[in-house]
């Protein structure tokens, strides 16, 4: 039908009355659902393991977590295990591995362990399911190429070479852990407060350096000696007071440097 005056056509008449709640459903139909995508899939277990921890990350609340069937995962993660080796090699995306530069391989190892850290810290568990997974996969390996150059380029003698860089991974692994476990104690102290479940770390540094100078000195002369340094008031200091350690260690096998 046209509008012969005007030669354009008609407008559609209003919907009858029996027809306009049909017509308003189809007006507001839901937008169409973000299809689901292995990327998605790690993103949402992320979100899981931050809320409810390793112990509490399942598929079933993954699944929960997207809104979708447990089956429907399966067709982008085979299993649980793989879904975590996908979510320890999401921390490596965009990480850039040291340079091997001899002048200055004790600094690139600094930045690699301390940012290294800052990732496995970004996610809470990732320190347990870090220690869990060999990172020899495609593409991880690169960045064990890499971690390995520096120490041959500096010139460590190779057994030394292949064992720094397990002996690096896992103490910035171990290191983490541990954080975690101070966060979980304090999550459980926290407990039913209104306050945000986080370490009061110098509250717990007070009380081992106070039970330490109370120990008898005949008994514990040398943890009463050091009570008031064993430990500091921030990770980040321990973190690196350990992590020269091993640097210096690691420099004592260098040929022009070694004892």
């Amino acid at each position: 039908m046209t509008d012969e005056a005007a030669g354009t056509p008609a407008p559609p008449p209003p919907p009858s009355p029996w027809e306009r709640g049909r017509t308003a459903r189809t007006r507001s139909a839901a937008p169409a659902r973000t299809p689901l995508s292995r990327e998605r899939v790690v993103d949402a277990a992320f979100t899981v393991l931050d809320r409810q921890g390793l112990d509490g990350l399942s598929m079933r609340q993954v699944a929960a977590e997207l809104g979708v069937t447990v089956s429907a995962l399966y067709a982008h993660v085979g299993s649980k295990d793989e879904l975590l080796e996908l979510m320890y090699t999401r921390l490596f995306d965009d990480f850039e591995p040291p340079a091997a530069d001899p002048d200055r391989w004790q600094q690139e190892i600094r930045a690699y362990a301390r940012a290294a850290r800052r990732r496995l810290l970004a996610h809470r568990d990732m320190g347990r399911i870090s220690m869990a997974h060999v990172p020899f996969t495609a593409e991880l390996l690169p960045h064990v190429e890499a971690l390995l150059a520096v120490f041959r380029t500096a010139g460590l003698p190779d057994r030394i070479a292949a064992e720094a860089g397990d002996l690096i991974s896992t103490y910035i692994d171990g290191f983490v852990l541990e954080e975690g476990m101070w966060q979980d104690r304090a999550a459980e102290r926290n407990a039913g407060t209104a306050s945000p479940a986080r370490p009061d770390w110098r509250e717990m540094a007070d009380e081992m350096q106070n039970y330490f100078a109370s120990l008898p000195a005949a008994d514990f002369p040398h943890l009463r000696a050091l009570a008031g340094v064993m430990v500091t008031d921030s990770s980040d200091e321990r973190f690196d007071i350990g992590l020269e350690i091993i640097l210096r260690g690691l420099a004592s096998y260098l040929p022009d440097e070694g004892s």
